[in-house]
């Protein structure tokens, strides 16, 4: 006779402390994983993220922006270019050029259809 099989129940998605996920889009995940994984490899440390971050967010409350995940996670974004050019991770005119290629990509998708990043070579 076998043993009864659990039933484990698929994880739930990541909640904030009121109740709403955590992140309303995939690429907020990705950001946050990109920063962790960047702390861990060594890139910059937990603290330099955190005061980055940190300054990052008060700039945009200072600039009036609205106190939501929106405006977070577009602070996380912020503070992941910035550090990434600081420590020399990225060209800072290589991402200005990758950015404009996703805007452009973005803008000619028609609704409704994923988004694709195609790159002309030597682009």
């Amino acid at each position: 006779m076998s043993a009864p099989k659990a039933c484990i129940e698929p994880p739930a998605p990541l909640r904030s402390r009121d109740g709403d996920p955590l992140f309303a889009e995939p690429w907020q995940a990705q950001a946050v994983a990109l920063a962790s994984a960047l702390v861990e490899q060594g890139r910059f440390t937990a603290t330099r993220w955190s005061e980055a971050l940190g300054a990052e967010l008060r700039r945009a409350a200072a600039a009036g922006a609205p106190d939501d995940t929106a405006t977070y996670y577009q602070c996380v974004l912020t503070t992941l270019e910035a550090l990434s050019a600081e420590h020399t991770l990225t060209d800072p005119a290589e991402l200005a050029q990758r950015k404009a290629q996703w805007i452009h990509a973005y803008e000619h998708t028609p609704h409704g259809q994923p988004v694709k990043l195609t790159v002309a070579a030597g682009e």
